[in-house]
């Protein structure tokens, strides 16, 4: 083999290397034990990855524009809760809105998903309108959802106990599945990961918000030249984005069967670390949705995997923090030869 054969083989496996490391990851684990291919196993990964892969994306749409959003997590928690309390059965005994009529499913999923797009258009008026730095601004949000989640999780009659009971037309989205025959099945909420997945590449690689995020992300300044309305496109991603939080906490509702003001909790952080393994660049400009996914499934199979196989949790953390570091300063790395 030549030497240009050898440089294309390592620049192809340079440039999928996410994928490598995620095939690498899930061989390793299947050595140790076989069962972990089946097809069960691995159905159960996806389920447990698909909110986090929703958050993932909306936290790309943020990265890609080099921002960042730590309100991601609270916002799911509020959105849970929000959806979690006006989807109770009548019967059950401490139900939130004791006088609240049966709803049709769809109107607190909506309400939900509003409410983490308010939350993502407030974030993108103050970074865009008044300047403030992303970092800032959106440690600020997360600081107040919490604070309003918590009072509106302590109203009278619940005075924050767990939400529960929900209705089995709610949970199924989270938790049921379709029969595909012979014994596989395929998870409702999957279903919807993917297709919140396809949606967004869509909108990075084929309208002119993704290109003009990338365009953003990579110059802000050459933007503003090239005529690009950068404020008006920041409230825009920012609105997605929280809509995608949204999504995301009412999904967490309906797969865990309940909620607390305490859901989504430093779900920002898994969701960034997501992002920056699959090849999001901190430094803005760079970002596919297939490399988000992969990064997600690499610490699902991590979480559940290792779990699986009887690795520490400790061990887990250590294995995480060190996949994070490597990813970091291989962008770094990246970004600097660039320059």
């Amino acid at each position: 083999m030549n030497s240009l054969a050898i440089v294309k083989i390592r620049d192809y496996l340079a440039q999928r290397a996410i994928f490598v490391v995620l095939i690498m990851l899930v061989i390793g684990i299947a050595v140790a034990d076989p069962n972990f291919l089946a097809f069960s196993t691995l159905r159960d990964i996806m389920q447990q990855s698909s909110t986090r892969l929703i958050i993932a994306l909306g936290a790309a749409f943020i990265l890609i524009t080099g921002g960042v959003d730590l309100s991601a997590g609270r916002v799911v928690g509020l959105t849970a809760v929000i959806s979690a309390s006006m989807l109770q059965i009548d019967t059950y005994a401490n139900r939130f809105f004791p006088d609240l009529p049966q709803l049709w499913v769809g109107i607190p999923i909506i309400v939900g998903i509003m409410a983490g797009l308010l939350v993502g258009l407030v974030n993108g008026l103050i970074i865009a309108k008044f300047h403030v730095p992303p970092f800032i601004a959106t440690l600020g949000t997360m600081v107040g959802i919490y604070g309003v989640n918590s009072l509106y999780f302590d109203m009278e009659p619940n005075q924050s106990q767990p939400i529960g009971g929900l209705r089995d037309d709610f949970t199924k989205w989270g938790s049921g599945f379709i029969d595909l025959g012979g014994g596989y099945s395929i998870p409702y909420i999957v279903i919807i990961a993917v297709v919140v997945a396809l949606i967004c590449w869509v909108i990075f690689n084929k309208t002119r918000l993704g290109k003009n995020m990338y365009a953003i992300g990579g110059n802000v300044q050459a933007a503003h030249v090239s005529g690009i309305n950068v404020a008006r496109n920041l409230i825009a991603i920012y609105a997605i984005s929280g809509a995608l939080y949204g999504l995301a906490g009412v999904l967490e509702a309906a797969r865990t069967g309940g909620a607390t003001n305490n859901y989504g909790n430093m779900y920002e952080l898994d969701a960034i670390a997501a992002c920056v393994v699959g090849g999001v660049s901190t430094a803005g400009g760079i970002g596919t949705v297939p490399g988000v996914a992969a990064g997600v499934l690499i610490f699902g199979v991590i979480n559940y995997g290792l779990t699986y196989i009887g690795v520490s949790p400790y061990w887990q953390l250590i294995i995480k923090g060190l996949i994070i570091v490597a990813a970091v300063a291989f962008d770094i790395r990246k970004y600097m030869a660039k320059k």
